[in-house]
């Protein structure tokens, strides 16, 4: 079943918790689809006016920056040796390759990693843990993950939801104009066909018989 699909069967209540703890789950360093559900989500809000896009985008952004906490607080604790053990659980996700690339934008761009990388699927996911290994201090940590996790869950509600409203609307309209369109396709075919019947009918009729022998 469609991830959409599936949504449409769960209540409002349970929608929002389970936006909020996946994308919780996702910051706090397991990698699960954040962004996949959030966006199907306020794309259904869009659809369904039971779900609050506010309420939506706030336990987004919930999950958000308190996923990422504790995964800050976790790495912190843990060090490089919980790196190391996320790569026997999630080798995909926490390989070599990919702990170096995200430790290199760490490095080079600081707190704004941390903010940017909520735009990121891969640096989401190492964000909060990666900094805690790294020390960087909590309050710029904490700066960028307020701000970043606004913007990505808030911005990404509020654009997707939008976008659907304006997309039903504009369906709507193209069905009404699809079925004038079929109406007038209709007709015409129809004044087309009767013509040429007339047409082959008249033709019919105006053919003189051939003549046949007489003393044969």
């Amino acid at each position: 079943m469609h991830v959409q699909e599936w949504l449409e069967t769960v209540p409002p209540l349970a929608i929002y918790l389970l936006v909020g703890v996946v994308i919780g789950l996702e910051s706090l360093g397991i990698p699960l689809p954040g962004e996949i559900i959030l966006v199907s989500s306020a794309l259904l809000a869009s659809q369904h006016g039971e779900i609050d896009p506010f309420v939506l985008g706030a336990c987004a952004s919930a999950g958000a920056i308190i996923g990422d906490s504790i995964g800050y607080a976790i790495g912190r604790r843990g060090g490089r040796p919980l790196l190391a053990w996320l790569g026997t659980k999630f080798p995909k996700h926490f390989s070599e390759g990919h702990i170096a690339t995200a430790e290199r934008s760490f490095q080079k761009w600081g707190m704004w990693a941390v903010f940017f990388g909520r735009f990121v699927a891969l640096l989401r996911i190492f964000a909060g843990p990666l900094a805690g290994v790294l020390r960087m201090p909590y309050w710029k940590f904490l700066i960028a993950n307020v701000f970043g996790g606004i913007l990505w869950a808030g911005g990404t509600t509020a654009v997707i939801y939008y976008v659907g409203v304006v997309a039903e609307s504009w369906l709507k309209r193209f069905s009404w104009l699809g079925l004038v369109a079929a109406v007038l396709i209709g007709l015409a075919s129809m004044l087309i066909i009767k013509r040429k019947a007339k047409n082959a009918n008249a033709q019919t009729a105006h053919r003189e018989p051939e003549p046949v022998g007489a003393g044969e």
